[in-house]
């Protein structure tokens, strides 16, 4: 019985505390200068530490695509589909979903465990009773740093992904860089870009509530910490892959 009031509890706690970390946003803009250094530093870690791994993986998917793409489309006479393959798999689908995933794997468990330690330690009680608002302080600055930078770290993925694929094509058919780079721009279409940046803001937004929301949720037990980052991870790996199937499914409905 608990775990049904749980399935239903929980995504409404969830959705609210959404609602409440946008309507904090307004009031983070305009006097949010004290945390502004939380999203400063949400950014770096988020973003900027994250391009190491993040270059290697997107390496890693272009150069799979050439080699294995490029020989069989050879046989076909279809050498010209590499291209959009690459639009595909890197920009509109694989891209956003392993960006997010990169962010899940290093921030949602940092941010839920540290939200959490925050609490147990009564650090967060402690903002409350010098009346500063926990949700502006805390959570909006980082719901706004995951975002942003998963949405950069969306766009630096495609990029990287499409010119190192560039490298790796050159061993199977040699070309000139704009030849390749002028193909690849004739495949890529606005909706291409939309449904990519769309998906890379969604993903950012339920990463960071997930975690900050999570990291809230603890009571009194240290132990609670660990669980709380370990809840986070799962549920936000799980709305992303929901938010990226509804976005796939819309994206071709709507081309038929």
């Amino acid at each position: 019985m608990n775990i049904l009031i749980s399935l239903f509890t929980k995504p409404l706690y969830t959705f609210g505390f959404f609602v409440r970390t946008l309507k904090g946003v307004g009031y983070f803009l305009f006097r949010g200068r004290v945390s502004f250094k939380i999203l400063i530093m949400q950014i770096l870690f988020t973003f900027v530490e994250a391009l190491g791994i993040s270059s290697l993986l997107a390496i890693g998917i272009g150069a799979a695509v050439n080699v294995i793409g490029i020989p069989f489309l050879a046989k076909l006479s279809q050498e010209r589909l590499i291209y959009t393959l690459l639009i595909t798999i890197i920009t509109r689908e694989l891209g956003p979903l392993l960006a997010a995933f990169i962010i899940i794997a290093r921030s949602a468990t940092a941010i839920a465990t540290e939200i959490a330690g925050m609490v147990i330690s009564h650090e967060v009680e402690a903002y409350i009773s010098v009346g500063v608002d926990p949700i502006e302080y805390l959570a909006v600055p980082r719901f706004l740093g995951v975002t942003i930078s998963l949405f950069l770290l969306n766009i630096y993925f495609s990029i990287f992904g499409l010119a190192g694929s560039f490298l790796v094509a050159q061993l199977f058919n040699p070309m000139p860089a704009v030849i390749y780079f002028d193909n690849l721009l004739q495949i890529l279409s606005i909706h291409d870009i939309l449904i990519s940046i769309m998906k890379s803001l969604g993903f950012g937004m339920i990463i960071a509530i997930v975690a900050i929301s999570r990291g809230f949720e603890v009571e009194r037990a240290s132990t609670e910490i660990p669980v709380a980052g370990l809840k986070a991870v799962g549920a936000a790996f799980a709305g992303c892959i929901i938010l990226d199937i509804v976005l796939t499914a819309l994206y071709y409905m709507s081309l038929i």
